[in-house]
């Protein structure tokens, strides 16, 4: 797998918008990480490998918002019970994102691209749509602002393929302006019945899992 060429416009800017959001943003970022620390415990920031440009894998940062609650036999409780209100209030307002920041200022992930998911859904990807690993993974989409959890796995995909063969500057803006619009209305945070995506098997369909926490 090759990756895209893109100007360098994109990074610098990337940089740029990362860094200074860093700095604006360091007092929320603060409160934020003490309001876990209180209701969570340590550690404050979920940390999981996902795959990166050309799938190489990196390890993704976000706010932590879900408890290590287990049943008698030491299995993780499902996703709606470890939930509290405050890590259901991070994933609605998408504040539990703001972490990636660093990712973006590292150049493991871009402000606008394909989400980074699961490093097992790899192998499961057709030619087509491992395609969307041909550019940085994004803290935000063009899947994410087309109906973000509420699409199907098969249409996110043709959606991160078609950005990938179709990038410019401009449509980066416009992902971006329409992403404000989605976190303010809180819309298509997830499908219907679940707190997190469904896991991607294939185009065959998915069931319930942690792609999210």
């Amino acid at each position: 797998m090759s990756s895209v060429p893109l100007p360098w416009s994109k990074r610098l800017f990337d940089l740029i918008v990362a860094t200074v959001s860093l700095v604006v943003l360091s007092p929320l970022l603060l409160i934020l990480a003490a309001a876990v620390r209180v209701t969570l415990g340590a550690p404050v920031l979920f940390r999981q490998r996902r795959p990166g440009l050309n799938g190489v894998p990196f390890e993704i940062a976000k706010f932590r918002t879900l408890t290590e609650q287990r049943d008698a036999s030491g299995a993780l409780l499902d996703d709606a019970r470890r939930m509290t209100s405050l890590g259901r209030w991070l994933r609605r307002t998408s504040l539990d994102e703001l972490p990636e920041l660093f990712n973006v200022v590292r150049g493991e992930m871009s402000l606008v691209g394909p989400r980074p998911l699961l490093m097992q859904y790899l192998e499961r990807y057709s030619p087509r749509q491992a395609r969307r690993h041909e550019v940085r993974p994004g803290i935000t989409g063009l899947a994410q602002v087309s109906g973000r959890n509420l699409v199907t796995w098969e249409e996110r995909f043709e959606i991160d393929v078609w950005y990938v063969e179709h990038w410019s500057f401009r449509l980066d803006l416009r992902i971006l302006g329409r992403t404000l619009v989605k976190v303010v209305t809180r819309e298509g945070i997830n499908q219907p019945g679940h707190e997190t995506a469904r896991e991607f098997l294939g185009s065959d369909g998915g069931r319930p899992a942690d792609a999210r926490r």
